[in-house]
């Protein structure tokens, strides 16, 4: 690995990934249309922080050209770049369309008119496989748990899109996966849970644990979306960082597969729970007012990483305490 090209590379995923790789002697080329909340601030870090190794380059998935000019050159794509809302994707399916689907279809073929295409890692999601009814949940204290799962969801699940955000990116990560079979690119999937950590500038319908770290600090009021206790396995950005950089060392291996990546059964969190670490954490006890359940949101999802422990030996190392700890004093520090 010596030319890398993030998509999406000042988002807070690309960001840590994007520094790992520099601070390593890799050339970074982060592309990103800088729209989101916080992606300049990060972009500026990146600059200041690793002058020599990480270019960032404005531009747009959706813009097959801007694609093209960004692959080229490079050996391998991190394509991080989504529309990643399921709120947003209600009110604007065709946007969450062209950014998830279209944008990923054009960053395939931007791979596959290379001289030696690049190989490529896409961040799919848990949402493809739907609500998930079928699955008995219990609940049990500030918490919801699979009965009959224990271990959480391996990759044999069956694919169910459930909102346009989980058909746009169930597409994409189709798409993905069927792009090592029909034209022989080495393509990897990782269908994510709950990813955290610094350079995360969370908001109410995305980044649910940076958004609650914010708003305890600044002592703004909390919305949950349910019960609060609806479950994910949270997984702290530096061990996906990992797991990407294990997977392209396996690629021989890991090329055409596809792996549920998260934190795993020992490190779910409800949003109950959450709210009870920040209370310790703050001095203050925290509270939150409840809404109605949002579309296709799971009462329980929990990663089964089995498949990328024995494919490339990759397992999280962070403890959800000790993530969330992490996290809090990152955002009390900056000030974000």
């Amino acid at each position: 690995m010596r030319n890398v090209l993030i998509t999406g590379g000042a988002g807070f995923v690309g960001c840590n990934l994007a520094s790992a790789l520099a601070t390593d002697g890799i050339r970074v080329r982060v592309f990103d249309n800088l729209s989101r909340e916080g992606v300049r601030r990060n972009a500026e870090h990146l600059r200041s922080r690793h002058p020599d190794q990480v270019e960032v380059v404005s531009g747009d998935v959706r813009r097959a050209e801007d694609v093209l000019g960004a692959v080229r050159g490079v050996d391998h794509v991190f394509h991080l770049a989504s529309q990643v809302a399921v709120t947003t994707s209600v009110q604007n399916p065709r946007l969450d369309f062209e950014i998830n689907a279209l944008g990923t279809l054009n960053v395939l073929e931007a791979i596959r008119a290379q001289p030696v295409p690049p190989a490529m890692f896409f961040t799919s999601t848990n949402k493809v496989y739907g609500g998930m009814e079928d699955v008995v949940v219990e609940q049990r204290g500030d918490r919801y748990e699979y009965r009959d799962y224990p271990e959480g969801m391996d990759e044999t699940r069956p694919l169910d899109f459930h909102s346009p955000y989980g058909c746009s990116k169930g597409a994409a990560d189709q798409y993905v996966r069927d792009y090592a079979r029909i034209y022989n690119l080495r393509t990897v999937v990782f269908r994510m849970s709950c990813i955290y950590g610094v350079f995360q500038y969370g908001n109410e319908d995305q980044g649910w644990v940076a958004h609650f770290i914010r708003a305890a600090l600044a002592g703004k009021p909390l919305t949950i979306y349910g019960d609060g206790r609806q479950i994910r396995d949270v997984l702290f950005a530096e061990d996906l960082v990992r797991a990407f950089r294990m997977a392209a060392a396996a690629i021989d291996r890991t090329a055409g597969q596809v792996y549920n990546i998260g934190g795993g059964p020992q490190n779910t969190l409800s949003l109950l729970e959450l709210l009870d670490q920040l209370s310790k954490l703050s001095g203050r006890r925290l509270t939150a007012a409840f809404g109605d359940w949002r579309p296709g949101d799971q009462r329980v999802y929990v990663s089964n990483p089995e498949k990328a422990r024995s494919d490339f030996g990759w397992e999280p190392t962070v403890s959800r305490e000790e993530g969330v700890r992490r996290l809090f004093e990152w955002v009390r520090q900056t000030g974000v």
